[in-house]
């Protein structure tokens, strides 16, 4: 039963890495375990609503979707030159998945650059093509699509290094190098066999099934490339699949073996993550695989739970995740994202007990936005704005909760906003998200303040623009200067104020504006 509510636990954060296949057999099979088999049910319905919707497409049908230009023009570019090619990788699965795809990868048995050579004459002079020898690669740009041609090739890896050892190969060959099985589809674009799909690991019953499986042995296909271990979670991320449980204890063993990877490719898999509707998915998959460990310790770090007088303090990495979902909701940008995984790193090392009031964390924020510089040259995010953004963030993200637990004044929301800048309502969007509390009072308590700051930002807002930007002699003051009622040169008056000020050209002051007023005024002849 405590494997089951382990299951049940991490999908709740939406990140269940597989399906414990002895498990849901024992279940089926044992009449005294009903209430788990429900159970078991229901998180499999669940599971699987929460997939991307895929399609079943015959070979006619894929080549009814392959009726444009473009692959007619490859189809005829590959058969004058007496060559197979096939239409290969990501965009043969979105057809499938029906998602946007704008990578067109093609597979060539032969060479890829005399078919993208040939393909380039017949598209004229809008084509441009660029070579690469050394690879046996090209690639053909046209309006505003990319193709890319590659020789089918069979590769071998040494032990220290992701670089593979490449010969010619055939279709297989180059299948069995896919690294999972969704991708490793491939739809014939020769003319006698348009549209005619090649499948031989089963990766449309992959898709069927909601699930990343690779096509050969993992333990190799995950050591000849480390990388593939991010990759793997990344797509089970993206499109909300589960991963398949022999590959899945691959990823386990093989852990290690990201340490040859570079900070930077690291870096694109997590944002890609980063980036998903729901990215805590893929942290709980790298958190429970041993990834997290070595690329994001401190992160990984927050998965405990200590208990001491009958007094436990939440667990804060489930915490985390659930908070970069909650500001993932309300904002697509990057890097407030990465400071909703961040904001709470500072709490191992700031963890007290204290005997009345149990466990606190006191500064965490100030000793997280320490780390976050060390985070980012390690795996190797940028060091420039988007870093002291993030480590803003992350040294901010509790001023606007001491200010909501305590009567909103506009003094204290006036320094927070002074302290924070432009960046003012995207912190308050990561304070939201961080309450977490299943204390739906309290939880409500907070919401409700901070409905109440927001308002006072905006209203200071309004009213320091007023301030900075509004004439501080206004048109009632205009009228008792000059004794005059409103009236058209009142109107002229105000307004040669206001485009002063609004051009920079006079202080916002009143000695300033006073001596522009009266020079106005002379030369309208109301004063002499």
């Amino acid at each position: 039963m405590s494997d089951m509510a382990a299951s049940i636990n991490a999908y709740f954060f939406i990140s269940v890495d597989k399906i414990n296949k002895k498990l849901w057999h024992s279940v089926r099979t044992n009449s005294k375990n009903n209430n788990l088999l429900i159970l078991c049910l229901i998180f499999f319905v669940i599971l699987h609503s929460n997939s991307e919707i895929m399609r079943n497409l015959t070979n006619a049908e894929l080549a009814k979707l392959l009726d444009k230009d473009i692959f007619h023009k490859i189809s005829q570019a590959a058969d004058s030159m007496q060559q197979e090619c096939y239409l290969v990788g990501g965009y043969v699965r979105d057809l499938f998945l029906e998602r946007p795809s704008n990578d067109i990868d093609v597979v060539v048995v032969g060479s890829g650059i005399q078919v993208a050579d040939a393909l380039k004459k017949l598209l004229g002079k809008r084509a441009y093509i660029s070579i690469f020898r050394n690879f046996g690669t090209a690639q053909v740009k046209y309006k505003d699509m990319e193709v890319e041609f590659v020789g089918a090739r069979k590769e071998s890896y040494s032990h220290d290094s992701r670089k593979p050892v490449v010969e010619d190969g055939t279709l297989e060959d180059d299948q069995n190098r896919r690294d999972f099985t969704i991708n490793a589809l491939a739809v014939c674009l020769n003319g006698g066999r348009f549209g005619e799909l090649v499948d031989p690991f089963d990766g449309i019953a992959d898709m069927e099934d909601g699930i990343i499986r690779t096509p050969l042995d993992p333990d190799i296909t995950f050591s000849d490339d480390p990388l593939r271990m991010m990759r793997c979670v990344r797509f089970a991320t993206q499109l909300r699949f589960l991963i398949e449980d022999e590959t899945f204890e691959a990823l386990e063993r093989n852990a290690e073996r990201i340490e040859i990877i570079s900070g930077e490719r690291i870096a694109d898999e997590l944002n890609k993550v980063m980036m998903t509707p729901q990215p805590s998915r893929g942290f709980v998959d790298l958190q429970r695989c041993g990834l997290l460990q070595l690329v994001i310790p401190e992160l990984a770090a927050l998965d405990i739970v200590e208990t001491r007088n009958g007094r436990a303090h939440k667990n804060n990495f489930y915490h985390t995740i659930e908070v970069l979902d909650n500001v993932s909701i309300h904002s697509d940008n990057l890097w407030l994202r990465w400071a909703a995984l961040l904001h709470d790193i500072g709490k191992p090392r700031s963890k007290r007990w204290d005997n009345l009031a149990g466990w606190t964390f006191h500064n965490h924020n100030y000793l997280g936005a320490k780390k976050v510089p060390d985070i980012f040259r390690r795996i190797k995010l940028p060091m420039d704005s988007k870093m002291k953004y993030v480590q803003k963030m992350v040294d901010l993200h509790m001023r606007p909760i001491a200010i909501a637990d305590d009567v909103v004044t506009d003094s204290a929301v006036r320094r927070l906003m002074n302290d924070a800048g432009d960046d003012i309502d995207e912190l308050m969007t990561l304070c939201e998200a961080d309450i977490t509390s299943k204390n739906e009072q309290r939880k409500q308590q907070f919401l409700d303040n901070f409905r109440i700051v927001r308002e006072k930002i905006a209203d200071l807002k309004e009213r320091d623009y007023k301030r900075l930007l509004q004439p501080c002699i206004d048109g009632n003051e205009i009228m008792e200067i000059f004794h005059l009622p409103p009236c058209r040169e009142i109107g002229m008056l105000k307004q040669s104020l206001k485009d002063a000020v609004l051009d920079n050209q006079v202080e916002n002051e009143r000695g300033p504006l006073m001596g522009l007023l009266m020079k106005k005024a002379r030369q309208m002849g109301l004063v002499k």
